[in-house]
Parts: C-alpha cells; sequence; structure tokens
C-alpha cells in the first residue's frame, strides 16, 4: 500500500506540474473577453479540465486505485459547442461544421510498475506513454454520435490504437446525459507490450506462461454521463466506465492468472472555459 499511494503521489504531483504550467501560459495570454460577450470571433476557447476518481491499475488488473488528470481541450468562438464524452482523448477541432467534426487528439498513458504491483514480479515495466494522433465524429438525429479515435504510441509504448465511440446524448436544461458502447482495436507491438509475457518472464514471476499476442480486438465496454451546465464557463461530471477485455487480451495470462477481463471507472470531472486570444 506505502508503495501505491508513493506511485500515486508521484503521478499527480507529475500531472499537476503539467497542469500548473499550461494554466500560467494560458492566463498570461488570456484575452479580457467574457464567453458571454455577444461576438467574440478571434482567438480559442479553451476548456481546462480536473479529472479524479477510481480505475484499474492497469489493463487486466483486478485492482482499482485513485487517480487524478489534467485534461485540455480548444475551439474557434464561431464553432458550436459540441458535446464531449468524459473517457475520450482531449484534443481540438481543424475543422467543424456542427455535424461533422475532425482534428488532433492525444492523451497520457500512466505507468505499469512490477515494483507497485507485486502481482507483475518479473515482468516487465511501462514507463509514461504518450498517444498522439487524430479522430472524426459525426452527428446523426443530433442526438447520436459517432467518433473514432487513431493514435500511436511513444516513449514508454509503441504501436497504433482505434478507439470507437457511439453515444446516445440526450439534453435537458442545464443537463446532460449520454450512454453509449466502445470498441478499441490495437496492433501487435501495442498488444504485446500490454499483454505479451517472453519465457524468461515467465519463468521469473512463476504463476504466468509465455504469451505472444497478435493484433486485433482489445476490449468492449459501455459508459455513461451526466454533466450539470452551472454558467457558460463552468461544468460538472460524474460518469462511470465498464469494459471487457476480449480476443488475445482476454486470454493472456495477465488478466487470466493475476488480475481479470472486467475493468471499471467511476469519476467527477470539474470545467472552466474560456476566451483565450492566442499566442
Amino acid at each position: 500500500m506505502p508503495l501505491i499511494l508513493r506511485s500515486i503521489r508521484r503521478s499527480t504531483q507529475f500531472l499537476a506540474s503539467i497542469a500548473g504550467s499550461t494554466l500560467i501560459t494560458l492566463a498570461s495570454n488570456a484575452s479580457a473577453e467574457s464567453l458571454t460577450d455577444p461576438a467574440p470571433v478571434s482567438g480559442w476557447i479553451v476548456t481546462v479540465r480536473a479529472n479524479a476518481g477510481y480505475a484499474a491499475n492497469y489493463d487486466g488488473s483486478k485492482g482499482v486505485s485513485p487517480y487524478a488528470l489534467p485534461g485540455l481541450g480548444m475551439r474557434r468562438p464561431d464553432t458550436p459547442v459540441s458535446f464531449s464524452a468524459p473517457d475520450e482523448s482531449p484534443g481540438f477541432a481543424l475543422y467543424d461544421n456542427g455535424f461533422f467534426k475532425a482534428g488532433l487528439t492525444g492523451r497520457l498513458r500512466t505507468p505499469r510498475s512490477s515494483a507497485t504491483y507485486t502481482e507483475l514480479r518479473g515482468i516487465h515495466d511501462i514507463d509514461w506513454t504518450i498517444e498522439a494522433g487524430g479522430f472524426a465524429e459525426f452527428w446523426t438525429f443530433d442526438k447520436l454520435r459517432a467518433r473514432v479515435e487513431l493514435r500511436r504510441a511513444f516513449l514508454g509504448m509503441n504501436g497504433d490504437v482505434a478507439d470507437f465511440y457511439l453515444d446516445w446524448v440526450e439534453k435537458h436544461g442545464a443537463w446532460t446525459f449520454s450512454l453509449g458502447p466502445r470498441l478499441t482495436l490495437a496492433d501487435q507491438p501495442y498488444m504485446n507490450k500490454l499483454f505479451g509475457l517472453t519465457p524468461f518472464e515467465a519463468l521469473l514471476n512463476g504463476v504466468v506462461t509465455p504469451f505472444n499476442p497478435s493484433a486485433g480486438a482489445k476490449s468492449v465496454g459501455l459508459t455513461g454521463s451526466i454533466t450539470y451546465k452551472w454558467s457558460e464557463s463552468w461544468s460538472t461530471s460524474v460518469y462511470g466506465k465498464y469494459y471487457h477485455l476480449v480476443g488475445e487480451a482476454a486470454t493472456s495470462p495477465i488478466p487470466t492468472k493475476l488480475g481479470s477481463a472486467n475493468q471499471f471507472t467511476c469519476g467527477l470531472s470539474i470545467a472552466y472555459s474560456f476566451n483565450w486570444s492566442g499566442f
């Protein structure tokens, strides 16, 4: 437990420093324009998020730990405010006409360490990983959103991953409700880093057997959220996500011998939006 708490503190401090630096930079360049001004047509609308909750320790873990992560989104002032699911990657649109949107996206994947999770003794660690790429999303019936993200992993991991989102969105006054399924696909290097085991690692661990997964489906799941908009600038969301490892991810000894194929996340998000004139 002390090791887990120290790891969480280090992770939170690292992420807080990133968020703090970002906020300081944005604040120093922020425009005096309010979101309620009649026509802010220059710069960006920046949304800064603070997310906290409980999530699986790592893919395939049977335990959960608290987490705290920053989030950042950007859009042009002349583009409409659009729905954002709590489990999608932060990013900003290069094109948005209200029905179709596409742009850049990225996320930070937290590390996995055998020193922190003793059941992983002898198994390779995974360092902090940046996943960067692009996204596209479509709206139909004004309530059904389909989104796809294609990202490539750098630093701690390598490989490509694709996330597919489908959300039914209901808005009632200041309240927004959403619910929808999820699907994740990954290539062989990505799957191997998360779920692969060499013969030497299996020997050191003593519980697992060697495993070399191939590319394919990684997980399917369901995400729901409730958001309340306090003002043009402030909103709060609560959310929950369940996903189940499938295919070779589910047959890896990591979830079958050491953890679980069932993964849960619940959390709270606070968002603040403001108009920023840019650099």
